[in-house]
């Protein structure tokens, strides 16, 4: 089993990135989680553009989406929202639809003791309009995420690891009926 994890957050220090680390560091064995490392190369979405006629990395993002059988998307708030960049590249996924039907684990991190709730709400009203099988029951903020992993991805705090297990296990058991449904869940 295949999950792509995608921070919405650039900066190499990221608390969003680094919770990602920590959930790839925690799959068991048989899943894979790919932390994905294009976001910065999306161009600005340009919806004048035929799917085809997209940008190489435009290409590569929307076929690991496609290939992925799970999505992680751990996204920062800034604004009371999730960043451009990120919205940017689900933008680019709009009109061939590789979230439609995937399961998607949505998650947002801050300092703050909300985890980003703003954002997650975006986040998640963006994905529903995209179709994607958002599982509710581990699509969560997280608050505090900065004390509570390191930038590589090392947990501080147990009970965060956890939280992260129980979304792995969530969004794989969202998959497994995905895929004995034929593709819906």
């Amino acid at each position: 089993m295949n999950f792509l994890a995608v921070s919405g957050s650039l900066r190499s220090e990221s608390s969003n990135t680094a919770l990602l680390r920590a959930i790839q560091a925690l799959a068991p064995p048989g899943l894979h989680v790919t932390l994905y490392a294009g976001l910065a190369e999306l161009p600005p979405f340009d919806p004048g553009l035929e799917p085809e006629e997209a940008p190489d990395s435009v290409q590569a993002f929307r076929d690991q989406v496609r290939a992925a059988g799970g999505i992680i998307i751990c996204t920062p708030e800034y604004a009371h929202g999730m960043p451009g960049i990120l919205k940017n590249a689900l933008e680019w996924t709009v009109a061939t639809g590789e979230f439609v039907d995937k399961p998607v684990a949505a998650l947002s991190s801050s300092p703050a003791a909300s985890g980003g709730e703003k954002a997650l709400a975006w986040l998640t009203q963006t994905l529903a309009v995209m179709s994607a099988d958002i599982v509710p029951a581990i699509s969560q903020p997280i608050p505090f995420g900065r004390s509570r992993v390191k930038s590589n991805g090392e947990i501080v705090d147990p009970a965060l690891a956890v939280t992260l297990e129980a979304i792995l296990a969530g969004l794989a058991r969202a998959v497994d009926v995905h895929t004995q449904n034929g593709g819906k869940s």
